[in-house]
């Protein structure tokens, strides 16, 4: 993977800086290829989330098929996911990997929150910065 638009090589020595679409949150997450599975790792302050490193790939082969903007909807796991947003795409039994991305229960939300600033750091995707009810797309 190229070097994010936002700095960093997205490594854990030099992660990628990035903020929360509201821009309300900076965060540093990194690719952990050496995990099994191989994960994405987002910390926020103390609190570290992560989700397998495949949806990256997931989410823009989604997005290409969705073929139009679809809204994040941020959820944390504990809280129903609004549906036909990414946040529920990531839950959902229906995706590549039959059900969470999130990693460690208890911390398997929020997905639509951190992972698409990454598609977008990376070029894949572009991401509305409003307030509140953001989407996505594919690029």
């Amino acid at each position: 993977m190229a070097e994010a638009a936002f700095g960093g090589s997205g490594s854990k020595e030099d992660p990628w800086v990035l903020s929360t679409p509201p821009g309300g949150s900076e965060y540093k997450i990194y690719r952990d290829e050496q995990a099994d599975p191989p994960a994405l790792v987002c910390q926020v302050g103390s609190t570290r989330l992560s989700y397998q490193l495949r949806c990256i790939d997931d989410l823009h082969g989604m997005l290409k098929a969705h073929g139009d903007w679809m809204p994040l909807g941020n959820a944390d796991e504990q809280k129903p996911a609004a549906p036909g947003t990414v946040e529920a795409w990531a839950r959902s039994e229906d995706n590549p990997v039959g059900g969470w991305y999130g990693l460690k229960k208890g911390f398997r939300g929020r997905f639509g929150n951190y992972v698409p600033p990454v598609l977008e750091a990376l070029g894949l995707a572009e991401v509305e910065h409003n307030a509140r009810n953001n989407r996505m797309r594919a690029l």
